[in-house]
């Protein structure tokens, strides 16, 4: 240390410390020269000696102006250096450096300004210390003293200037310390990482797209930036980018993607967008490289449909609509059961639009991967049977179509079924909304004959016979008023005539039985005259409530509709017909005389030809009317078999009323309940009033 001083005279040394700053700039100027002519002699441990002592004397002084003199001695060695700096590179830039960390401002500066001088002196040389250098610009470019960060910012153009010409720079060095700041929320810092990413960006020997997905997620963090600038910056970056991506036959898409797909829910609108695009790009360009990734996709995709944004919406379903276009295969990895597991998380959507888009998945998936769907139907079954109790009419059409292609299989189709008949029994308002819906979709999707048999196999045997008298009687209902259905009816109008529609017939009297309503109305569909006439002579004084009185009233007025249009040409030829003649006289009994219904058959009887037909032998009874002898018929003439039917209507009529007997039976427990609950709650009332 001696040597230092004896080659640095002691006033120079004193000028350097000194708090006016002309003072220690001209003791830097003889510092420069002083090193100058050591460097010219080649005596180098002096030099050293010279720089040991303004680091240790100097830059490491309690006092800030030693410090600020340390500084600027340093870069005034450095000068002096010229060619030669390099290899004292290890003992200047080190303490300079260090006092970028100074609490006092000014030291700051000037480490700044000493760096910079340094920085013009050994240019690319100065690329070994480039990571300890850009953490340092990065905090100063943060810095609270606005001299500071300006001083900073030269420096920092400085520095993109000497890294840009350089060919010693290790861009695989530098990523990790780029990535570890790229979270940072200061705004100064990320418009200084974005600036540096532009700038690298910039440079052909630098590969800044390779390691794209290192810093990606932290330049889309910036688009929710507060600051307009910044947002900007990140867009006009990550937009280059994309570009480069499109130009590019190498692209990590996979590791990217995971990043977009977690951008895609943010709740800043312009980061969905960028991020939507991307994935829509990626699409695009990615190809097999993709496939594995296509569930997570999905999972970003779906809820973009419902966007709030328009843009936003546009680009997921175009995107959505590529994805669903290209024809992967398990074998590539394409993950049927990922995806599935995606589409059935967004079946509870609070949005139709996702909820559909998830449904036409798994429609197309099963179109495509029938195997791998039905391996995972238990993961999404019961997801897709809940759906059909969706508030939207197009979400339940849809997954019926769903339902429907399960339902190919037998056990599939049961169990639609027996879900359909549960929900329909917890849920009345279900059935009263939407079951007309949900069973004539099925009808067409799956056959009308195939679905009305297994309702009625399952309705048999039901408890509740309660609700399984509306549940008849509202597929009794679609039965007679639904176009969906012609074909079923055309077959069951030949049920006495045809083996097929006689055994339909039989299967759908079967659970027809829990209602004498639905029972008469098979019976007059199928022409089956005589056995109406049975059924309606069978019935009951039990069965004249007014739930039945209702029903009766809707069948008159079905009777005026098309559906009955041949029955009602029938009764042209009563001779042919007596049996639909007493069937119809029948009904006008059982209805109150006031009761529109009755009035609306009535009429319909009294348009009936008064003339004698030709041929006929037909006799005017006293009542006036010419059909009088044709309604005397007796009730063991109903019990008769109607001519050409193999029907055994006999068994049919004991069903029926085997049927209504336990209705019946269930009608009066529930009377006895309801009393018994009476009762005893009037007892706990008298016994409260007693007490009080």
């Amino acid at each position: 240390m001696a040597d230092a001083l004896s080659i640095i005279p002691s006033a120079v040394l004193r000028n350097l410390a000194d708090k006016l700053y002309e003072k220690r700039k001209n003791a830097a100027l003889e510092i420069e020269g002083i090193v100058k002519q050591l460097a010219q002699a080649g005596e180098h441990e002096k030099i050293t000696a010279v720089v040991n002592l303004l680091v240790t004397d100097f830059t490491y002084s309690p006092q800030a102006n030693h410090r600020k003199g340390g500084l600027i001695g340093l870069a005034a060695a450095t000068v002096g250096l010229t060619t030669e700096a390099a290899q004292h590179l290890e003992h200047i830039v080190p303490p300079v450096l260090n006092s970028f960390l100074d609490q006092d401002s000014r030291v700051r500066y000037y480490a700044c300004e000493a760096l910079y001088n340094i920085a013009k002196v050994v240019r690319g040389d100065f690329i070994i210390y480039f990571n300890q250098i850009f953490d340092a610009l990065c905090k100063l470019s943060a810095d609270s003293d606005a001299n500071v960060q300006s001083a900073a910012h030269l420096l920092d153009r400085l520095v993109k200037d000497i890294v840009t010409e350089s060919d010693q720079f290790s861009i695989e060095e530098f990523i990790p310390l780029l990535r570890e700041r790229m979270n940072v929320l200061n705004p100064y810092v990320r418009q200084f990482l974005v600036g540096w990413i532009t700038v690298l960006d910039s440079v052909p020997d630098i590969d800044m797209l390779g390691f794209l997905p290192d810093f990606l997620d932290g330049l889309f963090n910036m688009l929710s930036d507060s600051s307009h600038e910044i947002r900007q910056q990140a867009d006009s970056a990550l937009s280059e980018f994309l570009q480069e991506i499109k130009n590019s036959p190498n692209v990590d898409y996979g590791r990217m993607a995971e990043i977009l797909v977690q951008r895609a829910a943010s709740s800043d609108e312009f980061t969905r967008l960028t991020a939507i695009t991307w994935i829509n790009e990626f699409v695009k360009l990615g190809g097999d490289q993709l496939v594995p990734y296509y569930a997570d996709i999905l999972g970003a995709i779906l809820p973009c449909i419902s966007d709030k944004e328009e843009k936003i919406r546009v680009v997921a379903r175009e995107t959505n609509e590529e994805i669903r276009a290209i024809h992967a295969d398990p074998a590539e990895g394409f993950d049927v059961g990922a995806i599935l597991s995606i589409a059935r998380r967004q079946l509870t959507s609070e949005w139709e639009a996702t909820r559909l888009e998830a449904l036409h998945w798994i429609s197309t998936l099963l179109v495509r991967h029938r195997s791998e769907v039905i391996a995972y139907l238990n993961d999404i079954f019961d997801s897709l049977l809940r759906a059909l109790s969706d508030p939207s009419d197009e979400v339940v059409l849809l997954v019926l179509e769903v339902h429907a292609r399960i339902a190919e299989d037998a056990q599939h189709f049961r169990h639609l079924v027996v879900f359909l008949i549960q929900s329909f029994h917890s849920d009345h308002m279900l059935l009263e909304k939407r079951g007309a819906l949900i069973i004539r979709r099925l009808c067409v999707l799956l056959d009308a004959e195939r679905v009305y048999r297994e309702f009625s196999t399952i309705l048999e045997s039901e408890d509740d016979l309660d609700f399984a008298s509306i549940m008849v009687q509202a597929l009794n209902l679609i039965l007679l008023t639904s176009s969906e259905l012609d074909d079923l009816r055309k077959l069951l109008m030949l049920s006495l005539t045809n083996p097929a529609g006689e055994d339909l017939f039989i299967s759908l009297y079967s659970s027809w039985c829990h209602s004498p309503m639905a029972t008469i109305s098979l019976c007059l569909l199928t022409q089956a005259y005589r056995h109406a006439c049975a059924v309606i002579q069978s019935l009951g004084e039990e069965t004249m409530n007014v739930k039945f009185l209702m029903q009766l009233d809707k069948l008159i007025r079905l009777l005026e509709t098309p559906i009955f249009s041949r029955l009602r040409l029938q009764l042209l030829e009563p001779n042919k017909h007596p049996w639909l003649l007493k069937a119809l006289y029948g009904l006008t009994m059982l209805l109150p005389q006031q009761c529109a219904a009755f009035k609306i058959l009535r009429t319909r009887l009294k348009s009936m030809p008064s003339h004698t037909p030709i041929g006929s032998k037909l006799d005017q009874t006293s009542s006036g009317n010419p059909y009088a002898h044709l309604l005397q018929i007796t009730e063991d003439d109903c019990q008769n078999q109607d001519p050409g039917s193999s029907v055994n209507f006999t068994s049919r009529l004991q069903q029926f009323q085997q049927m209504q007997k336990k209705h019946l039976m269930h009608y009066k427990s529930l009377q006895l309940h309801r009393n018994s609950l009476s009762a005893a709650l009037s007892r706990v009332r008298n016994s409260f009033e007693a007490q009080s």
